[in-house]
């Protein structure tokens, strides 16, 4: 494929305004990776699935994630520019996505948190990110970083275990009735929230999730409440994105995610990977993220949700490992 139908290409996902249009690209994509994705191949050749066979959305097959922990998922003739990993323990093996444009990253989540927050120069950011600062690879902190820059504050910032300092930049914040926006993987918030709770006005808390073995699992409603009580706010806001993809959804409370016009979430039966649940059944979740160009778009993940008839989301926990069967063992080999 020449360059410039490549960049051609990385255009399409923020053109998309309508279900037509959705429909219309994902099914593109999906007769691209099936004649020229490695990975992709081999899984639709293992399902004994006909690429032509394929006509509706409903019907393209979702790659297991677990795909990425065992291959370089990665269209033919591409190198990757920059490399993102998922956290993990050391007996963990750990999910690489192999990015050729990471410019196209920096426009999906530029673009999504634009739609749902507004400039990012209207904010001061302050990213508490400890665990992820402290490892190479972080797609979140890619994002978090580009976030900070574009806020244009000079006091906006990257922190990891500084809670003395991230409560007095809040309440400096407070003070001068500064547009804030603290972004933080959950241990380090509840941290922050045992530490040193303050009443926040004019901040907004956003958790990105991950306890990183830290602290016992909080199911959301638990987190949400002690991060209330502690900064005194209405909603918890949060971010739901993963190494594997380049778009991310974004809740302003009660847990509900809204995607991105490129990006969708469907729910799969627990019991049949091929089987969609209907809007309001709880099930794995599938997602297809049009960003994902250059890997595999259609992901089945090992998160648990549920789906609204509005196409937002929940997320209510995951999968264990003895439940992850079905078409995980045709790509962990």
């Amino acid at each position: 494929m020449a360059e410039d139908r490549w960049t051609a290409l990385q255009e399409r996902p923020f053109q998309v305004r309508t279900d037509e249009d959705f429909n219309a690209l994902a099914l593109e994509l999906f007769h691209l990776h099936a004649a020229s994705n490695p990975v992709y191949r081999a899984f639709l050749k293992g399902l004994g699935r006909d690429p032509t066979s394929v006509k509706t959305v409903e019907a393209i097959p979702h790659l297991p994630i677990s795909a990425f922990r065992n291959h370089a998922v990665l269209l033919d003739g591409l190198a990757p520019a920059i490399t993102f990993t998922s956290s993990g323990t050391t007996a963990d093996r750990t999910s690489s996505h192999h990015v050729p444009w990471p410019g196209l990253y920096e426009r999906s989540f530029l673009t999504s948190f634009q739609s749902a927050y507004g400039d990012p120069d209207g904010w001061r950011i302050i990213a508490l990110l400890p665990a992820y600062l402290e490892r190479p690879g972080s797609s979140l902190v890619y994002m978090a970083e580009a976030l900070v820059k574009a806020s244009g504050d000079p006091l906006s910032g990257m922190y990891l275990y500084q809670y003395a300092e991230v409560t007095e930049l809040l309440h400096r914040s407070e003070v001068e009735g500064h547009k804030t926006l603290l972004l933080g993987v959950t241990f380090a918030l509840l941290d922050l929230a045992e530490q040193h709770p303050q009443p926040l006005g004019n901040t907004v808390i956003m958790e990105t999730g991950g306890m990183k073995g830290r602290r016992p699992e909080l199911v959301r409603e638990d987190l949400h409440r002690i991060l209330k009580n502690a900064f005194g706010v209405e909603h918890i806001h949060s971010e739901y994105g993963m190494t594997e993809l380049l778009s991310q959804a974004w809740s302003q409370g009660e847990g509900i995610y809204r995607c991105p016009h490129w990006m969708r979430v469907t729910v799969r039966d627990p019991n049949d990977p091929f089987a969609a649940l209907p809007a309001g059944r709880t099930g794995g979740i599938d997602i297809i993220d049009l960003c994902n160009i250059a890997s595999c778009p259609f992901l089945s993940t090992q998160d648990l949700g549920r789906v609204h008839a509005d196409g937002s989301f929940e997320v209510l926990g995951r999968f264990d490992h003895s439940d992850l069967r079905g078409c995980n063992l045709l790509v962990e080999t």
